[in-house]
């Protein structure tokens, strides 16, 4: 570990998530989220793009059982997305009918945040955070 040379990453390109219904959960970050359809692999797999430019690959699950997860369960828990108004994008979520699981709490590091549903039933957190 001595040496001084970096891996010259940038940042995360995406996250995946494995969907019971590409073409519904594709959707449902569509309208509930505002990313838009990017580019669409026939397997089929869609990658989103987000208004920032970041990229969400969603692709077929395979027949492993869903698992109960919590925000602590070991491994990859959830997805946070940042929003520029707290109040303003709860409202919205809510017109939609969003799912949430927590109220608005205080988020590690600073800012706020509330923890939701996707479509089916995958952890995402919507929040708010100052610059960093």
């Amino acid at each position: 570990m001595g040496s001084t040379e970096k891996l010259n990453v940038i940042g995360i390109d995406h996250p995946a998530i494995a969907a019971d219904d590409v073409e519904f959960l594709s959707a449902w970050y569509c309208e509930f989220l505002g990313y838009e359809k990017w580019f669409k692999h026939p397997k089929p797999v869609w990658m989103l793009k987000a208004p920032d430019g970041t990229l969400l690959e969603v692709m077929p699950k395979d027949d492993t059982l869903r698992q109960t997860r919590t925000t602590w369960t070991p491994g990859w828990s959830h997805l946070a997305i940042r929003v520029a108004d707290m109040e303003q994008a709860v409202a919205f979520l809510d017109r939609k009918g969003i799912r949430w699981e927590s109220e608005i709490i205080e988020a590690i590091g600073g800012g706020k945040v509330r923890t939701a549903l996707d479509g089916e039933g995958n952890m995402i957190q919507i929040l708010e955070r100052g610059p960093i």
